[in-house]
């Protein structure tokens, strides 16, 4: 794709700053930044922008913005959940933490990640989740599948009964939503523990 090559990475960042100052020309701006690019790719900053004579703050800005917004919504990789060990992956944020934080993954069709949420933050054991807090952003998501997932910042990996009761409020929920639960996953500093494989899921 002629876009991503050096040349066509020139052209597309003379296209975001339409022209030059001046003193300089648009395209010796481009091709000194799209050198930038190649070398720091997404470590590119602000400061390193300004460097480049011709450059002030506002277009530097525009310029970080745009790369920004490539990366959040063009550029973001498919994650594909196979099993509980990608449930893992998603969740090394809240391994440690104090507090008991609970999580829900929204996947379409083919089981890949649509979006990861923390929906509530809770005491030192227990984190109280309501269904209506989980699904309403599930349902905007047009999600076919959830996972949930939370820690426990005892460490402990058994299922609480509190976490059972919770796990089947959630799930008739889903149900009556059409909405398909593949797992719910605890995770600690000890590991994890998936109620799809310890048959806690029917």
């Amino acid at each position: 794709d002629r876009g991503l090559r050096p040349s066509g990475t020139r052209w597309l960042v003379a296209a975001i700053l339409g022209m030059g100052t001046a003193g300089r020309d648009v395209r010796s701006i481009a091709k000194e930044i799209a050198g930038l690019i190649r070398t720091h790719k997404a470590g590119l900053s602000l400061d390193q922008l300004l460097a480049v004579p011709g450059v002030g703050l506002a277009k530097a800005s525009q310029l970080l913005s745009a790369f920004e917004l490539a990366r959040r919504h063009l550029l973001k990789d498919t994650v594909r959940i196979t099993g509980p060990r990608d449930v893992l992956a998603q969740m090394s944020d809240i391994v440690g933490r104090q507090q008991e934080h609970f999580v829900c993954l929204s996947l379409n069709g083919a089981n890949e990640l649509i979006a990861r949420r923390i929906v509530t933050i809770g005491l030192l054991d227990q984190s109280p989740v309501h269904p209506r807090e989980v699904f309403a952003d599930v349902i905007a998501d047009r999600a076919a599948a959830v996972i949930f997932a939370h820690n426990h910042p005892s460490g402990e990996l058994k299922p609480s009964e509190a976490d059972i009761a919770s796990h089947r409020q959630l799930a008739e929920a889903a149900g009556i939503l059409g909405i398909r639960v593949l797992d719910h996953v605890i995770v600690s500093r000890k590991g994890y523990t998936s109620f799809q494989e310890s048959g806690l899921i029917p």
